[in-house]
């Protein structure tokens, strides 16, 4: 076994990411206060091919030092928009014919392994705020909520880990190749 080299990755371009498919998927980030976290999360959504990062009232916008230290220059491939309110934001997602689904502890969630989507369907799939989580406005506008396992003391992920274990989990099921 041996590690590969850069050149053996075969990474796209960013003029190849923006023509490329992408999954069925829009990041909707609701307050999140982190720049690191925007940046992690941005390079998440480069990998998933997703469609684009939709920014909420606090979150930064790029370009940022400190979004750029950990998006790795993901924000220059991934789509975003910025949004002064998140319930505008899920509002005009919803009009488009988006599923709106909050990760959020909520008492009808999902567990992420039982959640199912539908072929040809187009999710948003919307995170909070490092410590308030996803604003209640946002979680009565959604679809659906869908709420990771745990099984420790703390039951949170930070907002980019649970990013990342979510569209894992969801793009494999719509046909992003893993």
């Amino acid at each position: 076994m041996r590690k590969l080299t850069n050149d053996e990755l075969n990474r796209k371009s960013v003029s190849e990411y923006r023509a490329s498919e992408k999954s069925p998927f829009i990041i909707v980030l609701d307050n999140v206060r982190s720049l690191n976290n925007v940046g992690s999360i941005f390079r998440t959504a480069d990998a998933f091919l997703v469609e684009a990062v939709w920014l909420c009232g606090i979150t930064a916008t790029p370009p940022h030092r400190e979004i750029h230290k950990t998006a790795l220059g993901a924000t220059e491939s991934v789509e975003w928009r910025y949004f002064e309110s998140p319930v505008a934001a899920v509002t005009e997602l919803k009009e488009r014919g988006y599923v709106i689904v909050s990760v959020e502890q909520a008492d009808e969630a999902v567990r992420l392994d039982h959640f199912i989507t539908e072929a040809g369907k187009r999710y948003a799939l919307v995170f909070g705020h490092e410590i308030r989580g996803v604003t209640a406005e946002v979680v009565d506008l959604s679809d659906a909520c869908i709420e990771i396992p745990q099984y420790g003391t703390k039951h949170s992920f930070n907002v980019a880990v649970s990013a990342g274990i979510v569209l894992w989990e969801l793009a494999g099921r719509t046909g992003v190749e893993r």
